[in-house]
């Protein structure tokens, strides 16, 4: 028997949910053709300023490296005000709790001496950075960027899918697609107050001037980028644009007398906070991996000495990493003495004895992912797999337990989506960016991923997914 799924934009009669009235209207009173027409001049705009993504990480498909154009869809995400409303409550408390864990374990690390948190699991996993241990980062905050997945279930409730800490990517199609959406419909925006978020780069801006180094009055912020080669390069280098910061890659900085300068054509300038979108590993071959031509040899020892402050922190990664994910609830409770606003998804770690023999007895209904997982790769939807693929990843799993996590199969929302065969449900998630510096803020909405395979519930872009507008309303 199938799940019964959450729709956005229907209930479970088959009635309008109030928020989607006067769009439905519109939609219903606009020709068909018009749509069709739109659509293609979306196609044909995106592919105009070069909004691509390359894809990676999956050795099986040919088109590893290759270029493509994210799908994007006219039907909007609609979410009102009193969800939202409650969605930020949940996730100002939620990145508050993981940045309390990150300054706590890079110090006193009372909640591992407590016993809420394994201490293996934190100081042997990979993302832990021993470099970090005693380094007093400014208002204490390591994740100045977060992007907190969530998906919708059930009645509606939502749940955190996973957080992430490291390089989160995506506001530039949240941004992005607003501008579509304007630009091809400005009547809708005449018929609904929708709360905007193309002031996204300037609270970015503000965000990371306040937690510049102490003393610097007038900061000097830059974004430090891979370089072009990179899936994420076309954000780079439109979040740098629209901040009016300098992209720079690691051979235009340079470490002395632990200050880091930028290379001008009017000589050496100061910086003092780098917006980087660069793996840990890669950031100082002196520190790192020795054989990194990306990063700035000697950033680890200015950053030590205060002199430059890095968003996001080195060693965020091990908040966000998918063997600590069940264990947000918790931090909630000891660093805030408050239960969480949000729910995790039930989790079982396949470390323990009693998870692995429940999640290998039912692997064909669970999902299982990698701890280190990301884009979709390194994972097992049950419901959706063959009975050969199961017994594959059930090798798998019983080899190295202690690198995967199970879930159940959420009965994930869906929305009403244009697809080949005309309008039709498809499954999505939220992906909100939370802004920490001396306040926690963010835009309203985010970037909503839909997954445009049928039945399918993976929206990472890189297994085929695409993105829609995200509309909450200001009434």
């Amino acid at each position: 028997m199938s799940k019964p799924f959450f729709n956005e934009m229907y209930d479970e009669a088959g009635t309008l949910r109030p928020h989607y009235n006067a769009y439905a209207d519109w939609l219903a009173g606009t020709p068909s053709e018009r749509i069709a027409r739109k659509r293609a001049e979306a196609d044909i705009a995106f592919h105009r300023v070069g909004i691509t993504f390359a894809v990676y990480g999956d050795e099986s498909t040919q088109d590893q490296g290759k270029e493509r154009l994210i799908p994007f869809d006219i039907i909007p995400r609609i979410i009102p005000a009193v969800d939202w409303l409650a969605l930020q409550a949940g996730l100002r408390q939620r990145v508050k709790a993981l940045n309390a864990f990150l300054h706590d374990i890079y110090h006193d690390q009372e909640i591992l001496r407590a016993g809420h948190i394994p201490r293996e699991q934190v100081l042997n996993n990979a993302q832990f950075r021993p470099e970090m241990m005693g380094i007093d980062v400014p208002a204490g905050i390591y994740a100045h960027i977060a992007g907190v997945d969530l998906v919708r279930a059930g009645a509606g409730e939502f749940y955190v899918l996973e957080d992430n800490l490291r390089v989160p990517s995506g506001v530039s199609y949240m941004i992005e697609d607003r501008k579509m959406m304007m630009r091809l419909f400005p009547e809708l925006f005449s018929r609904h107050k929708i709360a905007p978020v193309q002031h996204y780069p300037d609270m970015l801006l503000e965000n990371l001037r306040t937690v510049a180094p102490q003393g610097v009055v007038d900061p000097t912020v830059v974004l430090l980028t891979p370089g072009a080669y990179n899936s994420a390069y076309f954000e780079h280098t439109f979040l740098a644009q629209q901040m009016g910061i300098e992209l720079v890659e690691g051979r235009d900085l340079f470490v002395k007398d632990d200050i880091v300068y930028m290379r001008t054509t009017q000589g050496p300038q100061r910086v003092d906070v780098i917006y980087r979108r660069l793996d840990d590993d890669f950031l100082d071959p002196l520190a790192f991996r020795k054989d990194s031509m990306l990063g700035v040899p000697g950033l680890l020892s200015a950053y030590r000495a205060g002199h430059v402050t890095l968003a996001n922190a080195i060693g965020t990664g091990v908040a966000d990493d998918k063997s600590i994910y069940p264990y947000v609830p918790d931090m909630v409770r000891f660093y805030l003495g408050e239960e969480s606003l949000l729910n995790n998804v039930p989790t079982f770690m396949l470390r323990k004895p009693d998870d692995l023999k429940y999640a290998l007895d039912h692997l064909p209904e669970l999902v299982v992912k990698e701890v280190h997982g990301a884009g979709g790769y390194g994972m097992l939807v049950g419901p959706a797999s063959t009975s050969q693929e199961i017994e594959n990843f059930r090798a798998r799993i019983i080899a190295e337990p202690e690198k995967y996590i199970a879930q159940p199969t959420l009965a994930l929302s869906n929305c009403p989506t244009f697809v080949e065969s005309g309008i039709a449900a498809r499954h999505l998630d939220l992906r909100p960016f939370v802004l920490s510096g001396k306040s926690i803020d963010m835009v309203p909405g985010g970037l909503t991923r839909v997954a445009l395979r049928e039945a399918s519930l993976v929206v990472n872009s890189s297994q085929g997914g695409g993105t829609k507008d995200t509309w909450v309303l200001e009434n």
